[in-house]
């Protein structure tokens, strides 16, 4: 008896349990629609691929998809991740290791949805999540650039070092329903077209969020556009802290105005700071080559999104600092930074950034400090010239203890309230970082 139940129960179960797995696996297998499917892109003309190189700049394509000494766009950079090392792919037209077999269709779904041909999903340090919110033009241009305006390299992508079974692709489908958004960027109406274009960019082709939006649980970004507090909020990433973008005036742009934002995206530098870190690569191939009208599009954009008060504090104001002061970081400072940044944290701006009110000296995050003052600057090269003033590398001038002492002593001095370094916190990333190459990855695309 109770077993002819138990069997009529289980027979029950079947049936819902094989349409779940049913579902389940059509929802993970099945490819986005996208609207160029019927669609032959045939003649490309050199308006359209010029159009695309423009709007792979605006991508920042090349940051990921290039390494120094190898055809740009063949791939190979590591990304380490917390399941494993993944490898940037080829995204050349070669026929065999790049897209050179992609009809506009497989390209649109890859770039927008994270989803190659085949259905195989790409893993989302493939910033899909933002470019979905490309417009249609804009893919279509994308397109044109990378079949026609990029040769093709003969190079094999790299297999990621993700163990299994957590190299498994098909719960990338059930994280993208919940986490990526479904369409193009809608324009906001309450907005003009200047504020719409920057919100365009910075939440689309730009994907700053990727590096400046704090990241959740599930490796999330925690929002993904102005209706979110934590959007552009600060995040540390890579062993580097991506500032805030928001409006405060300790650890975001709250100081900044909108010219000094487009001087900062166009030149490198202004009177508050110098391009360092990732955001190297990004201005050395990105935000320079950017038109004037975006970048005043942007900053439009990003002054208009409030601070926190609670989370920044009261605005940082300068203070003298003591020189009678015994701080065993004060010596250092004199001896090693003074001549660059000066004895009253002031710098010699646009060419040495101050510390005194610098955010890397007044962020909760004290990684930013750590990592430059270990392995130096790389390499800025604006409108074609090298930076004479690049960030020297101190980790083989001072050990994990001097340094501790000097962050700490800047991150307290002329008003700065940053916690202090422990000695541990440098040499834990001494271990995990590289000294920053004087060579930088450089693309003369035409």
């Amino acid at each position: 008896m109770n077993n002819r139940r138990f069997a009529r129960t289980a027979g029950w179960l079947a049936l819902p349990c094989l349409v779940v797995a049913g579902l389940l696996a059509w929802y993970v297998t099945r490819e986005p629609a996208s609207p160029f499917e019927q669609e032959q892109a045939t003649g490309l003309d050199p308006a359209l691929v010029s159009r695309g190189e423009y709007v792979a700049r605006l991508s920042d394509c090349v940051a990921c998809h290039s390494l120094a000494g190898k055809a740009p766009f063949a791939g190979g950079l590591e990304m380490a991740t917390p399941l494993g090392a993944i490898h940037a792919t080829n995204i050349t037209p070669d026929r065999d290791h790049g897209i050179g077999r992609y009809s506009l269709a497989d390209f649109d779904r890859a770039v927008r949805h994270g989803v190659a041909p085949s259905g195989r999903r790409l893993y989302p340090a493939m910033p899909y999540p933002s470019y979905v919110k490309l417009s249609d033009d804009d893919v279509k241009a994308l397109y044109a650039f990378f079949m026609k305006g990029v040769q093709p390299a003969d190079q094999a992508n790299i297999p990621s070092d993700i163990p299994w079974p957590l190299n498994m692709r098909w719960p990338i489908a059930l994280w993208n329903g919940v986490f990526a958004p479904p369409a193009p960027y809608a324009a906001n109406p309450g907005q003009d077209a200047l504020w719409n274009r920057g919100a365009y960019i910075v939440q689309g082709p730009g994907h700053c969020g990727s590096c400046h939006t704090p990241r959740g649980l599930a490796f999330n970004e925690k929002a993904l556009d102005q209706s979110g507090a934590p959007f552009l909020a600060g995040a540390l990433l890579d062993g580097w802290y991506a500032p805030s973008l928001r409006q405060d005036p300790n650890t975001g742009l709250g100081r900044w105005s909108e010219a000094q934002i487009v001087q900062f995206l166009k030149t490198g530098r202004n009177q508050h700071a110098v391009v360092y870190g990732s955001m190297t690569e990004a201005f050395n191939n990105s935000t320079q080559f950017m038109a004037d009208d975006d970048l005043a599009a942007i900053a439009r954009y990003l002054k208009s999104l409030p601070g926190d008060p609670q989370r920044d504090g009261a605005p940082w104001q300068y203070q003298v600092a003591d020189t009678r002061q015994d701080h065993p970081g004060a010596h250092t400072y004199a001896t090693r930074c003074a001549s660059c940044h000066g004895l009253d944290g002031k710098g010699q701006p646009a060419w040495m950034p101050p510390l005194a009110g610098a955010t890397s000296a007044l962020a909760r995050e004290s990684a930013s400090a750590i990592n430059i003052t270990l392995n130096g600057s790389q390499r800025v090269v604006a409108a074609g010239l090298p930076d004479a003033y690049r960030m020297p590398a101190f980790r083989e001038q001072l050990s994990d203890q001097e340094i501790a002492e000097v962050l700490t002593y800047v991150r307290g001095t002329w008003g700065n309230r940053g916690e202090a370094v422990d000695a541990q916190a440098v040499s834990k990333l001494r271990g995990h970082t590289d000294p920053a190459s004087s060579s930088p990855i450089i693309l003369h695309m035409r």
